[in-house]
This record gives C-alpha cells, sequence and structure tokens, in this order.
C-alpha cells in the first residue's frame, strides 16, 4: 500500500528503494530513505531538483561530492558529529567507537547522532559500523530489514569490499 509522502519536495527512485527530499526557503531540510515501492515525485523547486540530481550521480558514481545547501539542524553535538562523518573518504568506515574516541564522547552518543542524520548520503552515516560487524542504520537494528541492506548497499557501491557480496541481492 502505498503511503502519503506530500511533506517530500521531491521522491528520487534509487538502486537501493527511493529518496524523499524535502525542502525549504532555498534549503534541503531533510532526506529520507524511503521503501522501494515508494512512487516517484518530480521535483517541486530548484533546490529539490539540484538534490534529486546530486542523489542520481551519487548513486552512478560513488565519488560524487554532494555539494547541497543542506539546513542548520540537529544539537552542537550532532553537528560535530555529522562533520566528522562527513571526512570519512569513500570506501572506508569507521566505528562508533574510534569517533567517539575522536569527539571525546561515548559510542553510544555517536550511534544515536547517526540515526538522527537529517542528510543521509549528503552525511554519509552509512560509513560508520559497530567494532563487531556492520552496527544499526537509522535506529534500526533488525538484522535483515530494509534499512540495514540500503547500508549494505551503498558500501558496496562506494567499494567496501566486505559487504560487495550484498550488492546484487538488492537490485
Amino acid at each position: 500500500m502505498q503511503q502519503n509522502f506530500d511533506i517530500f519536495s521531491a521522491i528520487v527512485p534509487t538502486p537501493f528503494g527511493a529518496m524523499g527530499i524535502r525542502t525549504a526557503g532555498g534549503l534541503v531540510t531533510q532526506m529520507a530513505y524511503l521503501p522501494p515501492d515508494t512512487l516517484e515525485k518530480a521535483p517541486q523547486d530548484a533546490v529539490a531538483e539540484l538534490a534529486a540530481q546530486q542523489v542520481q550521480q551519487y548513486c552512478a558514481n560513488a565519488d560524487f561530492p554532494f555539494t547541497l545547501p543542506l539546513a542548520a539542524v540537529g544539537s552542537p553535538f550532532q553537528r560535530r558529529v555529522w562533520e566528522a562523518i562527513r571526512s570519512i573518504p569513500r570506501g572506508q568506515v569507521r566505528t562508533y567507537g574510534e569517533l567517539a574516541k575522536y569527539l571525546e564522547s561515548a559510542p553510544r552518543a555517536i550511534g544515536q547522532a547517526c540515526g538522527d542524520n537529517w542528510f543521509p548520503l549528503a552525511v554519509p552515516c552509512h560509513r560508520v559500523t559497530s567494532a563487531s560487524g556492520i552496527g544499526g542504520f537509522a535506529h534500526t537494528s533488525e538484522t535483515n530489514g530494509y534499512l540495514l541492506n540500503v547500508k549494505r548497499w551503498l558500501l558496496a557501491h562506494e567499494g567496501h569490499m566486505e559487504y560487495q557480496w550484498r550488492q546484487t541481492t538488492l537490485l
């Protein structure tokens, strides 16, 4: 059953599902992973068009750098975590513990900030894993749920070899 996604300024189909994009005042205010059966929605404004194009460019080329005008959201701590996440190179991961040590915080706090990320893809929280495996994603920890499959696809797309075998199961 199709849900009502009128809150989004655009919905972009992707190989891992769909990406919802919200805009206001010339800024991207949110990006959200949506289920694969979500219907596409044409961009409603210039910023949504720019974001939709950049999502598609990233899906075609994992090295594509996002240059979107992002709204200033989140607490000062969350913004510090998100900035650290943006510095993780494509094809690499950092653990919650590594980021916690770098930011002088706790792994659980890093995980919460990752889950609260308003701009997935532009702030690549999928590059943060647990010390013992893939970890959670977007506040979910189910082992084979939709969101963890998105994380697996993104890591494989970026060349992280441990998850590459999973990519073909999601197309």
